[in-house]
């Protein structure tokens, strides 16, 4: 889920240039989004962004250029981590109109979400939205399947082997913390959890061949 980060954040102060003229960056969103019939920076950009950064990170995408569209794909979440995906309302719960972003922290108190996203203020940015306007968290699902280590992984094991394994863990619910590569506590925490609810599976927190052959074959459900 980083990944999305990553890439976001390079475009941050990308901004709509008042006026006839159009920044064409923000055009290349839409073009290399798949969205030919945008040829402005005025028509609304939040979802054609995040479709640009979700299909640059090789994650599905809804292909539709409006925010709520964000709501049918992804697994819903409920304790989101940076790097999901958050969904809000404009104007009503009920109306059509919407923002999407990505999520990156609560304020202190709960009232705002900090917000990676287009369209923001007309650029992209991060910016803090009121929590009272939330419709939902999504964690959205490689394109491509999850490749997991063949090695056995335990505490202390550090690199991409670990993050395909944290990002394998949130996709079927569980939760070892951000995707940073470094095999810790919480990672061992959700590896346990994950391993006790299969009765076949040793509760040892190591990411050992009969644990990879259960987790395979979840998130193939997927």
């Amino acid at each position: 889920m980083n990944r999305l980060i990553r890439i976001a954040s390079r475009e941050i102060g990308t901004t709509e240039i008042p006026g006839p003229q159009h920044n064409p960056r923000i055009v290349a969103y839409a073009k290399e989004a798949g969205f030919d019939f945008i040829n402005d920076d005025e028509t609304p950009w939040c979802s054609v962004f995040m479709n640009w950064v979700a299909q640059k990170a090789q994650l599905e995408s809804t292909k539709l250029a409006n925010a709520r569209s964000w709501l049918n794909v992804g697994i819903i979440v409920t304790t989101p981590e940076p790097g999901d995906i958050v969904i809000f309302w404009r104007e009503s719960p009920q109306s059509y109109q919407g923002h999407v972003g990505i999520f990156m922290g609560y304020s202190q108190d709960q009232s705002r979400i900090y917000t990676l996203g287009g369209n923001q203020s007309n650029q992209v940015s991060q910016t803090a939205l009121s929590a009272s306007q939330l419709l939902g968290f999504r964690r959205l699902r490689p394109v491509k399947k999850t490749k997991l280590s063949t090695k056995v992984l335990r505490k202390g094991s550090t690199g991409q082997d670990v993050v395909n394994l944290q990002d394998a863990l949130k996709l079927c619910g569980f939760q070892p913390g951000t995707s940073d590569g470094i095999f810790g506590p919480k990672t061992e925490g959700a590896l346990k959890l994950f391993q006790s609810t299969y009765p076949s599976l040793t509760i040892n927190g190591i990411f050992d061949r009969a644990t990879r052959r259960v987790l395979i074959t979840q998130l193939a459900k997927l």
